[in-house]
């Protein structure tokens, strides 16, 4: 066999994985014990929505990943044209029908995002939430490039991968995560440079993530906004702290043709 072959044969293996834990996932709720952590980063989910929602009306948008929480109900009750892929059937089975329940207007398809069935500069954004660290980045920075608009950006919602006590709690929970993922290295994000002209990078939740101690108390919310303000004075005094945020919103623009 080929070395091409083999890298094909493997590329399907791991796509087959992902497809089936994520539908396993979506069906059974697998991640709801990691909620409460998710809790604590309302600071970089705000950036993200901000970025993602800026002048929606009109614009023609694609998300990655499209089960629960997707972002395509609201980019289309602002009036974008939204389509939503995900390689889960399952995610897709839900998107529709939140959508339906809804009563909003949005496409969603299984696809994967590492070969995507749209035409060249078709989007005038592509977006998405923890999802591009589940891919192959060559080749998924070469599809966003490929379908992006000249004008067109990217936006992602990521986690990083540097963090030593934030790998502890991954090494320990394995049934949580697909044995392919691989949280974000600098060196993955520098890589975005080979694709595109203007990569903004922005970190998150270093030490915020202790707040969810008090996540069911009155002092939540204000220690939550002490250390991610914290966060921000670190990250801008010291900025090879940046790397041990958990997590990264990702915007990504002038794509290289």
């Amino acid at each position: 066999m080929s070395q091409e072959s083999r890298h094909e044969v493997a590329t399907a293996a791991r796509l087959e994985r992902e497809k089936a834990y994520h539908n396993k996932a979506f069906a059974e709720d697998l991640r709801k014990s990691v909620d409460k952590y998710y809790d604590t980063i309302t600071k970089s989910r705000d950036h993200y929505h901000r970025a993602i929602g800026e002048a929606a009306s009109g614009k023609v948008i694609l998300e990655y990943g499209c089960g629960p929480g997707s972002q395509a109900f609201q980019l289309a009750a602002a009036g974008a044209n939204i389509t939503g892929i995900d390689i889960s059937d399952v995610a897709i089975s839900i998107a529709r029908s939140q959508a339906q329940e809804l009563g909003v207007s949005a496409n969603f398809i299984v696809m994967n995002a590492e070969s995507l069935d749209f035409p060249a500069a078709h989007f005038d954004r592509i977006i998405g939430s923890a999802i591009i660290h589940h891919l192959e980045l060559h080749q998924a920075y070469r599809e966003i490039v490929r379908c992006l608009k000249p004008g067109g950006k990217a936006v992602f919602i990521e986690p990083l991968g540097h963090n030593p006590i934030i790998n502890l709690y991954r090494y320990l929970t394995p049934k949580l995560r697909t044995e392919d993922e691989h949280p974000l290295m600098l060196a993955d994000i520098q890589l975005a440079h080979q694709y595109f002209d203007q990569v903004k990078v922005s970190y998150y939740h270093m030490l915020s993530i202790a707040a969810v101690v008090f996540r069911k108390t009155f002092l939540f919310k204000p220690v939550l906004r002490f250390l991610d303000g914290v966060d921000a004075i670190l990250f801008m005094v010291f900025p090879f702290l940046k790397r041990y945020a958990w997590m990264s919103v990702i915007e990504l623009s002038a794509p290289k043709r």
